[in-house]
């Protein structure tokens, strides 16, 4: 199977208790991506992504807008990988 384009995210700032990741959820809906959304220990957010890059670019860019008062860091790192998700949920 071909490779997809795979990123990691972390979203830092006030990303938990306010609906982060039921947001993403709902905007993965409009994308053609799979992966999960994940609350840390550390007060963050991690979130695994594939697809398209396109697709991927496009979607992480949508969940940043729709909680833009809600954070202040993003990090991210991508590679390409076999695929290793269906669908998206929330761990």
């Amino acid at each position: 199977m071909a490779d997809v384009h795979h990123e990691t995210v972390y979203f830092a700032g006030r990303v938990q208790g306010v609906g982060f990741r039921y947001t993403t959820l709902q905007v993965a809906k409009e994308f053609e991506v799979a992966g999960y959304v994940c609350n840390l220990t550390d007060g963050r957010v991690q979130m695994e992504v594939e697809g398209r890059a396109s697709e991927v670019a496009a979607f992480i860019a949508a969940v940043e807008e729709r909680m833009h008062g809600h954070v202040r860091k993003t990090e991210r790192s991508a590679q390409a990988r076999p695929p290793q998700h269906r669908g998206f949920e929330i761990k």
